[in-house]
């Protein structure tokens, strides 16, 4: 049913207050739901465990584990082709939601993203629990948006807050959180949103925590920070890290463009690869198996040689990208750390053999090459460093993460590599075409940051030929709210509020991200 509009803009004033109420809401349901998925899937580790152990030394079990990994290869055939929006990371599919291309249908995801994620990670995958944990995150909210009857606009706000408390509760990583679902969820960073973003996080990680305890994720020893005069190591990993991002994505895609090429296959028979291949390698090489955590540690050790370092990184390297190309339910988030740890444990190997670089600070090396793989791949530098930091608890770290952060993105962007979940989401779309609505729906309001550069900046209102689909509402300005004028000049860092009919949110959203760019 169609609302008012000027009721639509009387609650756009109150935004503060009653977002923040239910981001608060969407962290107990986000978190409470999370937690279930995470401790579902620790499980879930453990078991494959348990049973590779029997079947390493048991043919008979080891046969039997084969024809229990077709199974399952099979019903996560079925989960992903009654609700395809399951597949892969589930992070591009959220974020064609927020740009009004595509529209999930929250009661078909929550369950089968659960049981898909379940059986693809018990079955060995190199895939990771963020991506869907911020998926589950992010449809918890849009259940809250249902129950609570809201409008498309404060949906996509409970769709954010969502996905931030999904990767809250998932790594333990609330700041994280916030950043990354700003970052590349929201792409700004009003008030509005951040009140209510922070609020869901700090609460879906303290459900979290409560359960799973409330130390980091990573566990290993750092030592000092490294010394000025090793940074152009730092450097030098900076723009391996660029590269080889850039290939990561390139390799992604054309993987994923594999299975699809070959017509042969369907939603179950891509599955039947790395579901029977993870069988092979539990058998032969069973410490490229899962998500990869401990591979972390063993890097960090400094104990691996380098012939051992490399040899993984290569395994892991393809054994991921077979894995993730199948559309198998599950997030490249944390096997990319994986492999940036291996990465920064290789270049400091071989730099303290041949460089001349303490091999005190391998661990360190590590820690670095993960932040600059996930910026490198990802795009997303202010979350990486904060994502790394959380999760070591290394707070000495951060100019030296900065540094290959930096660099990191500079050589990937020099490369032209375009960031990962934009180029998914770009090929979920081509695949499956444009999903809007073809009536013309509800109102909704869009904002909209003016960045320095960008082609509005210093532009008056009647300057700017603005698409007929759409109407500049407000203006805000610092904690001032100005009714836009002809005459009303525009500034960097403006928020503009937009309003426009459900179905023209796609060309709406495109246009004013193009014109509010830095040029």
């Amino acid at each position: 049913m169609k609302k008012n509009t000027s009721h639509l803009l009387k609650r756009a004033a109150h935004f503060k207050a009653i977002l923040t109420g239910e981001g608060f809401l969407v962290g107990i349901v986000a978190g409470i739901v999370v937690l279930l998925y995470r401790v579902v899937l620790e499980y879930a580790g453990k078991g494959m465990e348990w049973v590779l152990g029997y079947a390493r030394t048991y043919p008979v079990i080891a046969g039997l584990w084969f024809f229990v990994l077709f199974a399952m290869a099979c019903i996560v055939g079925k989960l992903v082709k009654y609700e395809p929006m399951i597949s892969g990371s589930g992070i591009p599919q959220v974020e064609g939601e927020m740009m009004g291309k595509l529209d999930q249908v929250w009661w078909k995801v929550l369950p089968a993203k659960f049981l898909g994620g379940f059986l693809s990670l018990f079955s060995g995958l190199s895939l990771g629990r963020e991506g869907p944990s911020i998926q589950i995150g992010a449809m918890a909210g849009k259940a809250v948006s249902k129950a609570l009857d809201r409008e498309k606009t404060e949906e996509k706000y409970l769709l954010t807050c969502g996905a931030s408390a999904g990767l809250a509760a998932a790594f333990h990583a609330p700041l994280a959180g916030v950043m990354f679902s700003l970052e590349e969820i929201h792409k700004n960073f009003s008030v509005s949103v951040l009140i209510s973003v922070m609020t869901a996080s700090i609460t879906a990680d303290y459900i979290s925590s409560q359960f799973m305890g409330f130390d980091s994720v990573f566990q290993f020893d750092i030592g000092l920070e490294v010394e000025p005069q090793y940074y152009w190591h730092i450097v030098i990993l900076g723009i391996l890290l660029g590269l080889l991002g850039a290939f990561y994505n390139k390799m992604t895609l054309w993987v994923q463009g594999l299975y699809k090429k070959n017509k042969s296959l369907n939603e179950t028979t891509r599955l039947l690869i790395p579901f029977l291949l993870a069988g092979v390698l539990g058998l032969v090489m069973p410490e490229i198996l899962g998500s990869g955590h401990h591979l972390i540690d063993q890097a960090a050790s400094g104990s691996m040689v380098l012939p051992a370092l490399l040899f993984l990184l290569a395994a892991k390297f393809l054994f991921s990208l077979i894995c993730f190309g199948s559309g198998a339910p599950g997030g490249i988030f944390f096997p990319l750390l994986v492999l940036g740890a291996l990465i920064g444990g290789a270049y400091s190997t071989f730099a303290a053999e041949f460089l001349g670089l303490d091999a005190s600070y391998i661990s360190n090396f590590v820690l670095l090459a993960m932040a600059g793989y996930f910026t490198a791949i990802v795009r997303a530098p202010i979350t990486g460093i904060i994502l790394i930091f959380e999760m070591t608890g290394q707070v000495s770290q951060m100019l030296s993460m900065s540094l290959v952060a930096i660099v990191a993105y500079l050589t990937a962007t020099a490369v032209k590599s375009e960031p990962i979940y934009e180029s998914l989401l770009g090929n979920l779309l081509k695949n499956r075409g444009i999903q809007v609505c073809q009536e013309r729906g509800e109102k909704v309001l869009q904002e909209f940051v003016i960045s320095h550069g960008s082609p509005l900046e210093n532009q008056t209102v009647s300057q700017e030929d603005w698409p007929a689909s759409c109407l500049l509402v407000a203006v805000r300005r610092n904690a001032t709210e100005l009714i836009p004028k002809g005459k009303t000049q525009l500034m960097a860092g403006d928020v503009l509020v937009v309003l426009s009919n459900e179905q023209d949110v796609p060309e709406v959203y495109d246009y004013m991200e193009k014109r509010c760019k830095e040029s």
